[in-house]
């Protein structure tokens, strides 16, 4: 079986950790090894494990809610389209601007390799990933305690939320329309079926 290979986003993903990994360390080594005790080297460490933590928590959590994909339903309550989305889908011009977003697995998303019900399920799974990104970006918070600087910290959790919540929109703007079309395609099969 062939592994899937990375996409842009996901390379781009993994390069930023390492990238982040690397800074941080070498800024926290400087600094708590009193090599430097300048606040520039402190908070550049800071800033890049705290980007290193948002990018990493979300490929972890991404992997781990593979793990609960079977219990994912596109037909569940939770997932339904609810009656202002389409308003406010309108006013935040989400068919302009959803196409740019970066797909960390575009081809969990392909009518070539995947069922429209497959396709479906996995803009749930997505939309409970993102869900549960929207939870983790407030733990940043928590390092306002070895750091200080709690609206920072706030501001940072903020602002990944924000970037998680374009997510969310984009699978619950998509899914009603997959899930029209396979609606469609069912009741379909079911009138060849009775006319056999």
């Amino acid at each position: 079986m062939n592994k899937a290979k990375k996409s842009g986003p996901a390379i781009f993903m993994y390069c930023v950790i390492a990238i982040t990994v690397i800074t941080s360390i070498v800024c926290f080594y400087i600094y708590y090894g009193n090599i430097n005790d300048s606040k520039v080297i402190l908070w550049t460490g800071i800033v890049a494990f705290t980007v290193m933590y948002h990018f990493w928590v979300r490929i972890i959590m991404g992997n781990v809610s593979k793990l609960f994909k079977k219990y994912i339903s596109y037909k569940s309550p939770w997932f339904k389209e609810r009656k202002f989305e389409k308003k406010l889908y309108k006013i935040l011009q989400v068919k302009k601007w959803k196409d740019k977003a970066l797909t960390y697995n575009p081809e969990t998303f392909s009518l070539k390799e995947h069922s429209l019900e497959e396709i479906a399920n996995t803009m749930a799974k997505s939309e409970v990933d993102h869900w549960i990104n929207e939870v983790i970006s407030l733990t940043t918070i928590l390092f306002s305690i070895p750091w200080g600087k709690f609206y920072l910290f706030l501001g940072t959790a903020i602002l990944a939320m924000i970037f998680d919540s374009q997510f969310i929109i984009i699978q619950r703007y998509n899914r009603p329309r997959i899930v029209k079309i396979l609606e469609k395609q069912n009741k379909q099969e079911i009138k060849e079926e009775i006319h056999i």
